[in-house]
């Protein structure tokens, strides 16, 4: 059983682990670290989802990284870039050299004594059971499970002869040319897929229970082509992305101080690229407000002109039981269909699935409360990196990792070796992740849970987090900062028993 210690171990080598070692490199270059990685690839997500049309629902000067800029043409990029995006920085930053491929974490367990994480890992490729040692434990495998995506059971699917596929596991041979599809689902999986699908399929169907708010952005950003033909890429990339930073802080807050408008803007703008005397309110307009669940991006309109080309069409209605020739619906019509696309959601899985222990105390998720949004209450010396619900992933992916490297900056200065939050004493706690969606509501109980304000609140905001994270105080409140606190020996013969921990470091006092 192989085991070895490093600095910081980070688990995950998509976007975010990617970019939190690149991060530790060039703030914290001292520091020994090694990337676990589960599967065969660099790029998470953007490598396992092959499906057609795969691309961002961000615009990729955000969603891209702060320290390499997005030179692609096209802002809302499709998943083969990002993917060469992802690996182009890993090399660029000899990042693949601590990569371990294969290395799936099942458990980690926190000794206070030695101040160090035992990370148990179990090699899929060899069956080989791996022990490392870290001083601190980071966690980029956001909170999806990569094995299967979420699927409802859905009356009469045995009796189905066609093809039923999931997106998350699109089979590589699957020729939909010619075929009749329908969609499942209306989400930014489905809203990507239908017209991707449309080009070749004899017609595709996207069959949702209930509408969700679709808005049209152009694939191409317009200031940052202008720019590019002046300034250098590292000159032009920030411009852009705190453009694009602040329309999204504008959009999210009439969103929510102001939802009648934002409704009447995004109906407004579907009903001028649908037909004339389409049921826009049936199709296009949901019961909810925007930004209780994202919005779904579609790049140049794709969908709408889908849609009004003729190619595809959007059906609301509820399965009665699926058919030998499709699925029959509530309403009693009928959709045939040679290939059904369940694009019906993810299932989440905190931490990749790992358990976590503290002194040999089982941590439940659910008792946890998240501090800044990326640390566990009571569990010292970790971070996760969780994105904004309301923007691009990676932009809180990178304040996250230079809040590490902040913190182990700190630790060094003073001397310290421990990091713990310290849950709030009162006060009403939330999922952390405060989207409607059913995929959260599904595992809701599961999840950690946010405190009624800062630094226990996510703000999603991120000006506002940029201040916090990158500039603001390390010591407050809401955690402790500590030596390690060794097992004491047993006093010699007339020993006072309080004398044993008369020397024990005491608790860094905070601000």
């Amino acid at each position: 059983m192989a085991s070895d210690h490093v600095d910081v171990l980070i688990v995950g080598a998509g976007l975010s682990g990617i970019g939190a070692a690149v991060h530790l490199r060039r703030n914290c270059p001292q520091k020994s670290y090694a990337v676990l990685e589960a599967r065969g690839a660099i790029g998470g997500t953007w490598d396992l989802f092959r499906y057609p049309g795969i691309r961002s629902d961000s615009d990729m000067y955000t969603l891209g990284y702060s320290f390499k800029p997005w030179t692609n043409p096209k802002a809302i990029a499709d998943g083969d870039a990002i993917r060469e995006y992802v690996r182009d920085t890993a090399r660029e930053h000899d990042v693949e050299r601590h990569i371990r491929f294969h290395h799936r974490v099942l458990r980690a367990e926190w000794d206070s004594a030695t101040a160090r994480w035992t990370v148990h890992a179990h090699r899929d490729d060899t069956g080989e059971e791996v022990v490392l040692t870290c001083a601190f434990l980071f966690t980029c495998s956001g909170y999806y499970r990569y094995d299967e995506g979420y699927t409802p059971d859905f009356p009469g699917v045995d009796r189905y002869a066609g093809q039923l596929v999931h997106p998350q596991h699109w089979p590589a041979d699957l020729d939909h040319s010619g075929k009749r599809v329908v969609v499942i689902g209306s989400g930014a999986t489905a809203v990507t897929l239908v017209p991707a699908l449309a080009e070749r399929a004899a017609h595709v169907t996207m069959l949702q229970r209930s509408p969700t708010y679709v808005i049209s952005l152009p694939s191409r950003d317009v200031l940052a082509d202008a720019l590019r033909r002046w300034l250098p890429a590292k000159a032009a990339y920030p411009v852009v992305r705190w453009k694009n930073v602040l329309l999204g802080v504008a959009n999210f807050q009439l969103s929510r101080r102001a939802p009648g408008v934002m409704k009447g803007l995004l109906r407004r703008a579907a009903k001028g690229r649908l037909p004339v005397g389409y049921d826009i309110d049936r199709h296009f307009s949901p019961r909810y407000n925007p930004w209780d669940q994202r919005l779904c991006v579609v790049p140049d309109g794709n969908l709408f002109d889908s849609v009004k080309a003729g190619r595809s069409s959007v059906v609301t209605d509820t399965i009665d039981t699926f058919t030998e020739r499709g699925i029959r619906l509530t309403s009693g019509e009928e959709l045939p269909a040679d290939i059904v696309v369940t694009a019906t959601g993810l299932n989440l899985l905190a931490l990749g699935g790992m358990t976590v222990a503290v002194d040999g105390a089982e941590v439940d998720l659910a008792d946890t409360v998240a501090y800044k949004g990326m640390m566990l209450s009571g569990v010292p010396n970790f971070a996760m990196t969780i994105g904004y619900t309301n923007a691009s992933w990676t932009l809180k992916a990178d304040l996250v990792a230079t809040y590490v490297c902040r913190l182990l900056r700190h630790l060094d200065a003073t001397g310290q070796q421990i990091v713990t939050p310290v849950a709030p004493a009162t006060g009403e706690l939330e999922p952390i992740i405060d989207l409607k969606a059913g995929y959260v509501l599904r595992a809701v109980d599961q999840l950690p849970k946010q405190g009624p304000a800062a630094p226990w609140r996510l703000h999603q905001n991120y000006p506002l987090d940029v201040l916090l994270m990158r500039h603001g105080r390390l010591t407050d409140s809401g955690v402790r900062f500590s030596r390690a606190a060794p097992a004491p020996a047993e006093p010699a013969v007339g020993q006072p028993l309080a004398a044993r921990d008369a020397d024990a470091p005491a608790d860094t006092p905070v601000a």
